[in-house]
């Protein structure tokens, strides 16, 4: 079950840093504004400011659904697309203990639908990536915690248990949005030239995953 997070955890957060959370109905009826999206397992979704993780446990759970919809009679697949629904699913968050409790809720999602503990390799590379594809940091400045430019892993399921990690800057892709729009500093560019990765990774094992989910300090 989902750790249950109370409306508001004090005035003075709400007052430091505007923070409240969003009703369960309400987040349903924004994700049913775009419920195609949430329903492919391969749709890449950001919440700027994710909190513990109220959208993106929802969007997880959809994608999940649409996993055992799709590959619920193949055991190997239903494994290795269920961890890629979690690869698409991604979340900036400036408050350290909301960071903590959204990896935990994601992780928690995907442990009860595959039936899975820690001591699995497939639990540790969903551990992993949530550690890279939830981030501490603010999503208006663009910049970590620790002030380094906030870099997103774009996954890709290559088939036969192997992914493919490719990372940008956030701030790189924000550019982008605008890239073809007449009169702009992108106007002449190429999408060759915005959608440059800063790191290509090797493809990788699910063990390979887990062997890097590594013991880390608190966020």
């Amino acid at each position: 079950m989902q750790r249950p997070t109370n409306q508001i955890k004090s005035k003075q957060r709400v007052a430091d840093h505007g923070e409240v959370f969003t009703p369960a109905w309400m987040v349903e009826a924004m994700l049913d504004l775009v419920k195609d999206e949430t329903e492919r397992i391969d749709s890449r979704f950001l919440e700027p400011a994710c909190g513990s993780g109220n959208f993106l446990v929802r969007v997880l759970q959809r994608k999940l659904a649409a996993v055992e919809l799709k590959f619920g009679k193949s055991g190997f697949e239903r494994r290795h697309y269920a961890l890629f629904a979690v690869m698409c699913t991604y979340g900036i968050e400036l408050l350290a203990d909301n960071i903590a409790e959204c990896r935990a809720n994601m992780l928690e999602i995907l442990a009860d639908y595959l039936q899975i503990a820690e001591p699995d390799d497939l639990y540790r590379a969903a551990s992993y990536v949530l550690s890279q594809n939830i981030v501490h940091g603010d999503a208006l400045k663009m910049r970590t915690r620790d002030d380094q430019p906030i870099t997103f892993a774009e996954w890709g399921y290559l088939g036969k248990g192997k992914f493919q990690r490719r990372d940008f800057r956030l701030g790189d892709l924000a550019q982008s949005s605008a890239w073809s729009a007449e009169g702009t500093l992108w106007a002449n560019a190429s999408k060759q030239d915005i959608f440059t990765p800063v790191q290509t990774w090797p493809p990788q094992t699910v063990s390979e995953l887990a062997a890097a989910d590594t013991p880390k300090e608190a966020p």
